[in-house]
């Protein structure tokens, strides 16, 4: 099975990009912010659907970056192919969440549950912005190519 994910790229005012720090199923992961593409859904609707469902951020959706182009192994279910797509997001309306200073910065009751979930978000300078600060391979490919781009 194909499991098809939207990302995008989305950029502060002042240059600084948001990555999404989330706990999923005992693991913690740097990627990102967005998700799943729905059934009847088309890509660009599905990351503004996700950006709005995360961040409650109204944005428009940009130039496409990468699709993959590669073989690449779900990290959640190993009979799963993940294709994973990417545009800049262009917020429309100034952010309405409180970004986090560090990584993974929950509460202790946001990861008690090894099946649970938990999402924050942070500020990263471009220039700050290395493959190493993101966890899933696909994104650490991106990184690679919006340094080179912006």
């Amino acid at each position: 099975m194909i499991s098809v994910r939207v990302y995008g790229i989305v950029l502060t005012d002042d240059g600084r990009i948001v990555l999404s720090d989330e706990y999923i199923r005992g693991g913690f992961y740097t990627k990102f912010p967005g998700g799943g593409l729905e059934l009847g859904e088309g890509t660009r609707d599905c990351l503004q659907r996700e950006l709005m469902e995360e961040m409650q951020l109204k944005a428009t959706i940009g130039h496409h970056i990468y699709t993959t182009d590669f073989y690449q192994r779900s990290a959640f279910n190993q009979a799963h192919q993940i294709l994973s797509i990417y545009y800049f997001a262009h917020p429309q309306e100034p952010f309405n969440i409180n970004f986090k200073e560090k990584p993974f910065d929950f509460f202790p009751e946001q990861t008690a549950d090894p099946q649970g979930t938990a999402e924050s978000f942070r500020l990263v300078s471009l220039e700050d912005l290395t493959e190493e600060m993101v966890t899933l391979p696909i994104d650490k490919i991106v990184v690679g190519m919006i340094k080179k781009i912006l």
